[in-house]
């Protein structure tokens, strides 16, 4: 163990040595290390920053919940557009029959979209808002955040009280400094009563609960001001949760076999729905993400490439520069394997230096992107660990061909040379 030490110590100053001896060499050999690790753990930092932003948002929505809908998420809607255009939209009477004959789901949502209206208080008007009517399971399955006040509560939603919840954006433009929370806003010639409004929503890449410019009001309360079973309306969800301990596959099959019941399909039709989850988004996410990296990996590796060219060369002229020194140790009983080791540890510090400022580039880069980026970038010590591994790996490849030069020496033809 302390031989192994002393090896390493002893390298490591000639590796500074050979740093500091040709500083211009040095620099341009180790600039190809530097540049590939620069690249490869940048696109990487930058990729996992972006898949931990997007796969946050979508844990939101829960991966235990199958969303209903005309299209399927695997396909190509262009490819199949007619197919999909034939299809009825997710009803509330489908709605109605999840809710009574699939016994598999712990809570169902339906919601629609029924245009965009124009608020006002007092002097203040806020035109284009996205007005939605939901059912009441809607706050219990998608768990939206509250800046202020509350949900419905059973006995407002089903007496279609006139209250609504507002968006932070509408909030801000409607009542600027004023807490909405209690306040009457007019809604088609209604006063309507503002009991909670929804948190702004973060820096989200992928806003999948994006309520800064919404307005939600309750079904019950939507059947008032707008005709919400109209077979025109094309922006229908529904949402169903499976219940606690339930299998997302077996509640699919029971909802595939309640909406075929509802819709009164023949046995040898198809269905005409589509059954999603976000594990389907989190697939195809992930193979995204994953051709981004691999990117990332080959612009990188032929930068390294050059570096570790460069490195081989610096180290062969360590080699010839020492031969005298290497027959001397061979003479006093050096093994071979010694003088491999010391020759391997050598490159393989002088490819963690270069590694090391490419590391120290990202950290400035990502520095300088970081307030001007629309999610949160880093780097974490998984791409710092896997900077260092690439560094020892091109090491020690770099290293190897000198360093089994320098052990294969005859130790009298070594003392000779002339260096």
């Amino acid at each position: 163990m302390r031989i192994l030490l002393r090896i390493f110590y002893e390298s490591t100053l000639q590796a500074f040595g050979q740093l500091t001896g040709n500083k211009l060499r040095s620099f341009l050999s180790l600039m190809g290390i530097t540049i590939g690790i620069f690249c490869i753990i940048a696109v990487q930092a930058a990729v996992n920053s972006l898949q931990d932003n997007v796969m946050g948002s979508l844990e939101k929505l829960g991966d235990d919940v199958v969303y209903v809908s005309k299209m399927s998420w695997t396909e190509d809607p262009h490819a199949n557009y007619w197919k999909y255009a034939r299809r009825p939209n997710p009803s509330y009477q489908d709605f109605e029959a999840v809710k009574e004959k699939v016994e598999t789901a712990g809570l169902a949502d339906f919601h629609v979209f029924i245009g965009l209206r124009t608020l006002k208080y007092r002097s203040s008007s806020v035109e284009g808002v996205f007005c939605v009517a939901v059912t009441y399971d809607f706050d219990e399955i998608f768990k939206p955040e509250y800046g202020k006040g509350r949900y419905y509560t059973p006995t407002e939603y089903h007496y279609a009280m006139n209250k609504v919840l507002i968006g932070h954006t509408v909030a801000e433009q409607l009542f600027g400094s004023v807490d909405p929370i209690g306040k009457k806003i007019n809604l088609n010639g209604r006063d309507m009563e503002v009991i909670g409004v929804f948190k702004k929503s973060g820096k989200d890449l992928l806003k999948v609960m994006n309520f800064d410019q919404a307005l939600i009001i309750s079904y019950e309360l939507g059947k008032k001001i707008a005709n919400v079973k109209s077979e025109d309306l094309w922006g229908t969800a529904l949402n169903v949760k499976a219940a606690d301990g339930v299998d997302v596959d077996k509640l699919k099959d029971e909802l595939t076999g309640s909406l075929r019941a509802e819709r009164r399909l023949k046995p040898r039709e198809e269905d005409n729905f589509s059954l999603n989850t976000m594990s389907i988004l989190a697939k195809l996410l992930d193979n995204v993400f994953g051709l981004l990296n691999m990117v990332g990996f080959i612009i990188g590796i032929f930068a390294i490439i050059v570096g570790m060219v460069s490195v081989a060369n610096i180290m062969f002229v360590s080699v010839k520069e020492r031969t005298n020194i290497i027959g001397i140790k061979k003479a006093l009983g050096a093994r071979q394997g010694t003088i491999l080791l010391e020759f391997l540890v050598e490159s393989v510090i002088l490819c963690i230096v270069g590694g090391i400022l490419g590391l120290i580039l990202v950290y400035l880069l990502l520095a300088v992107l970081k307030s001007n980026m629309p999610f949160e970038i880093y780097l974490d010590l998984g791409n710092i660990s896997w900077g260092f591994g690439i560094s020892i790996i091109v090491g020690v490849a770099a290293g190897l061909i000198p360093a089994l030069q320098a052990a294969r020496m005859d130790p009298v033809d070594a003392i000779r040379h002339n260096a």
